[in-house]
């Protein structure tokens, strides 16, 4: 897989975790589709152009130009919340005089509530591979709820998703 939803170098690709490159493998994976949807409606549109004997008409023009603007606008969207990602997935590599930030042990509380959201999901979701015992985990975590504030029952639905 080619990675081109964002411009890293070598360096900078190696320092990144392994849930930092499932998230830049998942994002390039939505930009290739988005693409690859994107060029198939302009075949369509010139297949059924063709058929009526328009193809060199500007309505194809217009239509291609439009798809491909759509295109962009969501392959932008995609890279700009893959940013927004990393950007907080990097928070934990911070500290304080009790050490590294780390869920639970030394939560970090200079945090928004969105960035503790993502600190909270990124330790369960590491914790276990077992939903059910992940779900339940949380469902304990007492520490949990005061950290999280409204965004516990949000956490929780999120969990509670993945047990089938």
């Amino acid at each position: 897989m080619t990675i081109d939803i964002i411009d890293l170098t070598d360096p900078q690709y190696a320092d990144l975790s392994p849930v930092q490159l499932a998230m830049v493998r998942a994002a390039q994976a939505k930009k290739d589709s988005i693409l690859a949807k994107a060029a198939s409606e302009c075949r369509e549109l010139l297949y059924i152009l063709l058929q009526n004997d328009n193809a060199r008409s500007s309505v194809r023009e217009q239509e291609t130009a439009r798809i491909e603007a759509q295109a962009d606008a969501d392959v932008t969207l995609v890279r700009e919340d893959l940013l927004y990602q990393l950007a907080y997935e990097a928070i934990g590599s911070e500290g304080n005089e009790n050490g590294p930030y780390r869920y639970p042990e030394n939560p970090n509380y200079y945090l928004t509530y969105s960035q503790r959201f993502l600190v909270v999901r990124n330790y369960y979701m590491q914790a276990t591979s077992d939903a059910t015992a992940r779900l339940e985990a949380y469902r304990m975590d007492t520490l949990a709820r005061t950290y999280l504030g409204e965004f516990y029952q949000t956490l929780y639905d999120l969990l509670a998703s993945y047990v089938s």
